[in-house]
This record gives structure tokens, sequence and C-alpha cells, in this order.
């Protein structure tokens, strides 16, 4: 004889079931985010982007050292001082119409709201803004120029943009500075940013670093950085700075090279997220719950490499930097945008 549950009971065993299921589905995301390759960390955001052109900045097109018209996002300080520069860099998904901040924020308003001219370098897939040893060439040489495809003509030279070509032009151009200004970046940029600070430190008095990988020569960093870069567009790592016992690893990863940012006196703004979803983070389909597990996985990485660059300049005796790890906030852009809306007061004052 069939027995027929109370409504109640059925309806407990309902949610107990829609419980259940949610539960799965959580369980099958976060096994598919780390059955990931670790450098896929190292990208810029989870969450898929639709560009947002924002009217208040102009194209600013300047050749890069192999002789190739790079674009930048430029926008003037409400004030139209020319003295006040920060940079902005992207992450590893960077693409080639506008840059990630502009993209996926709204941050350059409040920027130039506080009189700061923001520059946005535009392009610069994998490139973690360096200057690589070799076009990448992994499928053969291609007719790519130095800011775009795996199969490249050139090899990227970023580093010489940012520091020579770029600053050259916008001061020649516009009057602006090329002295203490600032750099920023989420992720890859992030890394960047401090390499740039380290190196070249009377045009850059102030870097800050947003879920940065800044510990690169940790056990299993390298290994994901290769595979992230195969798998965003078959770019190979080797062309980059070389294989993984080349002294261009050591150049290039803050860990080590933190005693510079110390020995100049670089002001530092350098944050990460818990990897602990938040406000931002609530996903409605099954990519986005994928996309936020993924995060979460890729914001706890970032949290343990700062962590330990945290360390680093502790050791160092190093404290002229402000740290910010809020409780919350996985891998993606609302909460970056976040760190640089906190960000700005300090680096307003550090930079000029």
């Amino acid at each position: 004889m069939r027995v027929i549950a109370p409504r109640r009971e059925r309806k407990t065993e309902t949610s107990h079931r829609r419980s259940t299921s949610w539960v799965k589905r959580v369980a099958v995301a976060l096994a598919l985010s780390l059955l990931l390759p670790l450098g896929v960390a190292v990208t810029s955001n989870t969450a898929p982007a639709s560009a947002a052109f924002n009217p208040r900045g102009f194209d600013f097109w300047v050749n890069d050292a192999n002789g190739v018209p790079l674009k930048s996002r430029v926008f003037r300080a409400n004030d139209g001082n020319t003295n006040r520069v920060v940079y902005a860099l992207d992450g590893l998904r960077a693409r080639n119409d506008l840059n990630g901040w502009e993209i996926d924020t709204n941050v350059v308003q409040a920027l130039m709201d506080w009189n700061i001219n923001v520059v946005m370098p535009v392009g610069g897939e994998n490139s973690f803004y360096s200057d690589w040893i070799a076009p990448s060439t992994f499928f053969g040489t291609g007719s790519a120029g130095s800011s775009t495809g795996s199969s490249q003509r050139f090899p990227y030279r970023w580093e010489s943009f940012i520091t020579n070509q770029l600053p050259s032009a916008l001061q020649d151009r516009l009057g602006f500075s090329r002295t203490r200004n600032g750099i920023f970046g989420l992720s890859m940029g992030g890394s960047a940013a401090l390499m740039f600070a380290a190196y070249y430190p009377q045009q850059f008095s102030y870097a800050g670093s947003f879920s940065g990988y800044l510990n690169v020569s940790a056990p299993g960093m390298k290994e994901g950085m290769r595979l992230a870069m195969l798998s965003q567009n078959g770019y190979n790592i080797d062309a980059m700075w070389g294989p993984p016992w080349d002294p261009r690893w050591l150049r290039n990863d803050p860990f080590v090279f933190a005693p510079r940012l110390r020995d100049n006196g670089t002001r530092l703004y350098i944050a990460s997220g818990s990897g602990i979803p938040g406000v931002y983070d609530q996903p409605r389909s099954f990519v986005d719950l994928y996309n936020t597990a993924n995060g979460m996985g890729l914001e706890a990485i970032a949290l343990v490499n700062t962590r330990a660059f945290q360390v680093r300049l502790a050791t160092l005796g190093y404290n002229n930097v402000v740290y910010d790890f809020p409780p919350v906030g996985t891998h993606s852009w609302p909460w970056w945008a976040d760190n640089v809306y906190r960000m700005i007061p300090d680096m307003s004052a550090n930079i000029g």
C-alpha cells in the first residue's frame, strides 16, 4: 500500500532536493575550477566583459620600439593639470580595443575628479608588460605585430614602451610630467606595476597591486603561468623570460626585487581579497556559478602570494605600504574597482 506523505513533509523533501542540487552544482563548479591550470588565475577577470566606451577619453597612438603603433586611452584631469599622472594596467586577457579598467569599471571618473590624469595602455595580452626576448612563435611565425597574436612577427616591447616611447610622447604632445607618476594594475598588471616602480623610480613614485602574483618563484607558479598563456591564445612563455632557470624570471619576481622598492622609498598599495564571495558574487546560472567558483580559487592563490610579499617587506623593514585585505572578494572587476576607490586618497598624496 502506497503511503502519501503529508504536504509539509513533501515540501521539506522538495526543499531538501533543491538544496542538495545547489550543493552539487557548487561542487561541480569548484571541481572544474580546480581542474583549470593555476595560471588561469593570472588572468584578469572571471566574468565576461562588454565594452563600455567612455567618451571623456581619447585615443593616443604611439609607436613602440618595433615601430608598431600601440593605442592608449588618455583621460584628462578635471582641473587641467599636467603633473599628476597615473598609468592603469590591465590583466592577462587584455583586449586590443579598450583597457579593462574602462570596459568593466568607472574608476576613471573618480580619478579625474581627484584631478589625476589617467593613461590606459591598450593591448598586451599575456605580456606581463615586459620586453620579451623573442616573438611568441609557438605555432610558427605569423603576421601579428607586437601587440597581438600568439605567432608574432616582433617580440613584445611593453617595458620599453611604458618607460620610454609613451611617456616621451605624452610629455611632447600633452605636456604630461614623466616623473613622480603613479601606476597600478590587477593580477598580471599588479605584478608589472611593482616591476615598473622597482626599476624606474624616477618615473613612478607610487605603485598599486590588486590580486597580483607577487611570488612567481613559488612552487607551481611558473608551470601555472605557462599553462595559462597556452590556454589564452597559445602564447609561448619561453619567449617572454626564457626557460624557468633564466635569471629574467628573478628580475621580474616582486618577491625577489622587493629590496629595490625599499631602497627607492616607493609608496605601495598592496591588496588582495580573501576568495570568499560577497555582494558582487551572486551567480544566476551555471556559467556564473563556475566563474564565481573559479574566481574564489584564483583569489585565494593571489592572497597567498600577496601575504608572502607582505612578510617579505616586513623582513626588509619596509613599512611605507598600505595593505588592503578585505574579508570578502573574488578575482573580478567590481572588487578591484573598490580597491581603486580606497587607494585614490593615498595615491593622490604621493604623486605629482
